[in-house]
């Protein structure tokens, strides 16, 4: 049964107003959802907007019939996903090389593609269903995948599988979630804990390049 009932939606503390997923649905509706998925996914300049807790967001939403029926969320998310990614891969496969190769550059240099190309030679394509769940890392992952020419056709599959996974599972687990009270009562501490959770790869990784350092230059 649909939900009448108000959901408080306090801001988020983890960044400025217009970064809430809250705020940004209500602004820009489902289209806006979707085009922020798409950015955030594969293009550059996205990789500070939300994800996670803007596909947990729109499935709470769902829920109580403020956005489209879940089976349209289900359909659309995990698309717009794709696209973005592919966007990416398009990006770092023509783009990237000259931008990695500029001696003036001071963020991308030829040794990051050897790494990169390291990594998924260590890693394997699952890399890229992995960075799915990882904040920010799935932003560079498919532009880092098409600089270091990983196949076209293997890298579309993974796409799809992740995709597909953090689309759906996410935007479900905002549905299932969203109509137990307990959830609208504490909206804010949940979404940040959902941040916090998916930032943790992130940190372990970190880590574990610092030890690695550390013991190089012991």
């Amino acid at each position: 049964m649909t939900q009448s009932a108000t959901i408080p939606q306090p801001p988020i503390a983890l960044g400025p107003s217009w970064l809430d997923p809250d705020v940004l649905i209500e602004a820009f509706g489902m289209l806006g959802v979707l085009a922020i998925v798409f950015i955030e996914s594969g293009l550059l300049v996205g990789f500070f907007l939300p994800g996670d807790s803007l596909l947990f967001t729109a499935g709470l939403l769902s829920s109580t019939g403020t956005l489209p029926a879940l089976w349209v969320l289900l359909v659309t998310i995990p698309i717009a996903a794709f696209l973005g990614d592919q966007a990416g891969y398009a990006i770092g496969r023509k783009g990237g090389p000259a931008v990695f190769n500029r001696p003036e550059s001071r963020f991308f240099h030829q040794e990051n593609v050897d790494r990169a190309s390291e990594f998924f030679a260590k890693h394997g394509p699952r890399t890229v269903i992995i960075a799915r769940f990882v904040p920010i890392i799935r932003t560079f992952v498919p532009v880092m995948a098409g600089v270091s020419r990983m196949e076209y056709k293997t890298f579309v599959v993974y796409n799809a599988i992740g995709a597909l996974l953090w689309g759906v599972g996410v935007t479900l687990l905002g549905y299932l979630l969203g109509q137990v009270q307990f959830v609208h009562d504490n909206i804010e501490p949940i979404l940040i804990a959902i941040v916090a959770i998916s930032l943790i790869p992130v940190a372990v990784e970190l880590l574990r390049a610092r030890r690695r350092s550390g013991s190089a230059s012991s």
